[in-house]
């Protein structure tokens, strides 16, 4: 039987080690740590799984860099009140095994502490869970992407949810910063099934009475949910670190890399100030790009393409090859969720970009690594949303 127990300390040494969004030096949502330091010193990951489901993940976050006065001013006054946070017996956050490390990252910022949880996996693959901590009548969040494997993790999700439920805690929030199935949220075939609906219908079954998600594929799939869903827009995220390179919007365009993203991209570019283009592609088959042409003026220009995942990398790779053609001058490509699967490292590193900018919504493992790449934490921002979600305070405003 193999097991994962995870706990977490939370002391005063660590708040050395880790600048926090809401000091004056930095931006409410990105949290600077040094190289390949995934979770504050002195906590403590017990793991006693014989052949682990998840490889240890190395998040990189990228360098200190202090953000412009005026990108910092709003989000200090947006931010909650978080006075006698730690005296909250009511508020519980658990995680689960696909991303520990960004769940001891928020709730580091929250000033919290993970609560005790033992999770088991039988011979034969089956799931046990059992909660360390009461949770009878507690405001519970349960922090758990389901990324690859998207349906080991997608099951833990939901034992975990029933496990809550059958203890009794009075709100179950499922906070999934990757959606998984997502894409699958409509038929464009015959025979087809929708799985996002499907996957909606089973966490909200399991017992969840509410969601947290980051950059759904498509906004429709909040209306997959019977209860209700907080959306969260990483942009600011990317945005926040893209103006600290302070480059001139005269010469910054930012890129859609197919059709189906121009709403995205076009909210990008309003936060840039700069135009918009638009690659046009007719895909052949999944996971299988054809690039057709460009709308728009990308020639000596620094090139920005937004996506909201990279899986393969065929798509956005495909459109930075005709960004190069028509004479770009360096592109960067951003997304909120690095999937990365193959053959996409080998494609990213290829020296088309400048640099691929991501976030922490999955893990990054080594042999996901490459020297382009920059990660960006959103756990200050998934830590302000619970708050937020806890005190019935409004989510939207720490946009606005």
């Amino acid at each position: 039987m193999a097991s994962f127990t995870l706990l977490s300390s939370f002391s005063s040494a660590k708040k050395n080690t880790l600048i926090s969004s809401f000091s004056s030096s930095s931006s409410l949502y990105r949290t600077s740590l040094a190289l390949k330091r995934t979770r504050p010193p002195n906590s403590v990951i017990n793991c006693e799984i014989n052949e682990p489901v998840n490889e240890k993940p190395t998040v990189p976050i990228i360098n200190d860099v202090i953000l412009p006065t005026f990108l910092q001013a709003k989000c200090l006054e947006n931010a909650v009140n978080r006075d006698n946070t730690k005296l909250n017996p009511k508020l519980k956050l658990f995680s689960g095994t696909a991303n520990p490390s960004l769940s001891e990252e928020i709730a580091w910022n929250m000033g919290h502490e993970l609560e005790k949880i033992t999770i088991k996996r039988f011979a034969d693959g089956e799931i046990y869970i059992q909660l360390q901590e009461s949770v009878r009548g507690c405001d519970v969040f349960l922090i758990q992407p389901t990324c690859p494997p998207a349906n080991e993790n997608l099951m833990e999700l939901l034992v975990m949810i029933d496990a809550c439920r059958r203890a009794s805690a009075k709100n179950i929030t499922a906070v999934i910063p990757y959606f998984g199935y997502a894409r699958a949220d409509r038929k464009t075939q015959n025979r087809q099934s929708i799985a996002a609906k499907l996957v909606g219908n089973v966490i909200t079954e399991a017992g969840a009475d509410r969601v947290i998600a980051c950059d759904l594929h498509s906004g429709q799939s909040m209306g997959y949910f019977d209860i209700p869903v907080d959306h969260l827009q990483c942009q600011p995220v990317i945005t926040d670190y893209l103006a600290s390179k302070k480059i001139s919007s005269n010469d910054l365009v930012v890129v859609s890399p197919d059709v189906g993203g121009v709403a995205r991209a076009r909210a990008f570019a309003k936060k840039l100030d700069a135009p918009l283009a638009i690659v046009d592609k007719r895909r052949q088959e999944h996971n299988l790009a054809e690039v057709m042409n460009l709308i728009g003026d990308v020639k000596g220009k620094v090139a920005v393409m937004v996506d909201d995942m990279i899986d393969t990398a065929g798509t956005i790779c495909k459109g930075a090859e005709l960004l190069h053609e028509e004479g770009a001058r360096e592109i960067y490509a951003c997304c909120t969720h690095g999937v990365f699967s193959p053959p996409a490292i080998e494609l990213l590193s290829s020296g088309l970009f400048e640099e691929v900018i991501t976030t922490n919504t999955i893990p990054v493992m080594d042999r996901h690594y490459f020297p382009q790449l920059t990660v960006l934490s959103v756990a200050n921002l998934l830590g302000e949303t619970i708050w937020r979600v806890h005190g019935d305070r409004s989510v939207s405003s720490i946009f606005q």
